[in-house]
């Protein structure tokens, strides 16, 4: 009697796959040596999850500076375990717009740099960020499990999981015969939330310095790689008014709050006029005493764009409005721009990731990629000639929100493909340095190379 077969999981599919592809047409296997690396992953894959947690439960929001001194100490005692150079670099102050308009400083965190092996013939960049979006007064504060086996909590997924990720596969990786041929230049970062105003000078150096980069943002929800990412930038318009008494002289007040407003509408008005940019007037501070005419307002801005010259038409568009609001008692002042460049998806980039997406099969991974209007350091990274991959974090979703995620099993899954990653750049199966003078020259072809 024949057996009534079991339907085929997408899984189980992708498995059949990969066993029925000949040996013989596989760019990449994996040797003994890289087996040894990929099981020292998978014994301490619990530990990267116990890890995280720990670390998600130490409030770490941009803005609070304790937290992040906090959680830099935890980061500098485990990379101290690794035989390199590490040095904590206190960020420049970061300008800040007040809800007066007025220009401030406020003092940053500290980003952590760890050099390994600089004498190496390729250098690899590990980027990541310990700072998350939720303030020191956030409700949202421990870490939970949840009924379907996923793990919730502060930065779990965005991306506390992700740097456990990153320091487990290096860890495991430093046992392999061929590591003397990988150099390492990490740098964890306090203000990528922000926009990575005060690393941003280190991620250029890293850029300019390495061959190719790894960086440890969450996969896409459905377990994707992000390949082209949109530009991103803040403005903060500044407006003054006249103030005045709403009910005596109301007349020769100048209201600035009303002219944030009509500012805001005409730039919201913009959004599907040139394709791919798109604006969202997040905040406006201003106001007061109802019987009293402000005085001062502050419009915040997030634009996106796909290319510079998107990045130059907003910019441009930005200015006319604003221009066009002075007078007759208002006048504005335009701060920020767009802050990183967007990041096409190169030939060059689809060779990488193809050769990700094989060594994911060997590991029994599906791996896709699609564009996102999200961005990180990997916009800095790509903008000085580094092609890398910016999502080998763990897979997890709902970031920035309360209800932000992370599966338990994605750590030691994604530990694993990096630690291989690590391998085939050791062996030179994948050829770094042939990738970046790829990556340059269509740069260059497209006019987009580095100043």
């Amino acid at each position: 009697m024949l057996q009534q077969s079991r339907p085929i999981t997408a899984k189980a599919s992708w498995r059949l796959i990969v066993e029925q592809w000949p040996s013989c047409t596989r760019r990449f296997q994996i040797s003994d040596a890289d087996q040894a690396v990929l099981d020292a992953v998978a014994k301490t894959g619990p530990n990267l999850v116990v890890r995280a947690i720990e670390w998600s439960e130490i409030n770490s929001g941009s803005s609070n500076l304790l937290g992040l001194a906090t959680m830099a100490d935890c980061l500098f005692e485990v990379l101290s375990a690794f035989d390199g150079d590490l040095e904590a670099i206190s960020l420049d102050e970061a300008l800040q717009i007040n809800t007066r308009g007025e220009v401030c400083a406020t003092p940053a965190g500290q980003s952590l740099l760890l050099r390994l092996r600089p004498e190496a013939p390729v250098q690899v960049a590990l980027t990541g960020h310990y700072d998350t979006v939720f303030p020191a007064d956030s409700p949202f504060q421990a870490v939970r499990p949840l009924a379907d086996g996923r793990i919730n909590g502060p930065g779990i997924a965005d991306m506390k999981g992700g740097i456990s990720v990153m320091l487990g596969a290096l860890a495991a990786f430093e046992r392999h015969p061929l590591a003397s041929q990988l150099g390492f230049q990490m740098l964890l970062s306090p203000d990528e939330e922000t926009g990575s105003m005060g690393s941003a000078a280190w991620l250029a150096e890293l850029g300019r310095n390495c061959h190719i980069g790894l960086t440890y943002e969450p996969t896409l929800a459905d377990g994707s790689l992000a390949s082209a990412r949109k530009g991103s930038g803040n403005y903060h318009i500044a407006v003054f008014g006249l103030a005045a008494h709403a009910g005596r002289d109301f007349a020769s007040g100048r209201n600035a709050l009303v002219a944030a407003a009509r500012i805001a509408t005409k730039l919201a008005d913009l959004n599907g006029v040139r394709d791919g940019v798109t604006i969202n007037v997040g905040r406006i501070d201003g106001g007061g005493a109802l019987n009293a005419v402000p005085d001062r307002a502050v419009l915040r801005l997030d634009v996106r764009v796909p290319d510079k010259a998107g990045a130059i038409w907003i910019d441009e568009q930005v200015r006319i409005v604003t221009g066009a609001m002075e007078g007759g008692g208002i006048s504005v002042q335009v701060h920020g721009g767009v802050h990183r460049p967007a990041k096409p998806f190169f030939n060059a980039q689809e060779v990488l990731f193809s050769q990700v997406r094989e060594l994911g099969a060997l590991l029994d991974l599906s791996i896709g990629w699609k564009p996102s209007g999200g961005v990180c350091e990997g916009n800095n990274l790509l903008a000085q000639g580094l092609p890398g991959i910016d999502t080998l974090g763990v897979r997890g979703g709902d970031i920035h929100s309360e209800q932000e995620f992370a599966w338990p099993e994605s750590f030691a899954e994604q530990a694993r493909l990096s630690a291989l990653i690590l391998c085939k750049l050791a062996s030179a199966e994948i050829d770094a340095p042939a990738l970046r003078a790829q990556l340059i020259s269509e740069q260059e072809n497209d006019g987009l190379s580095a100043d």
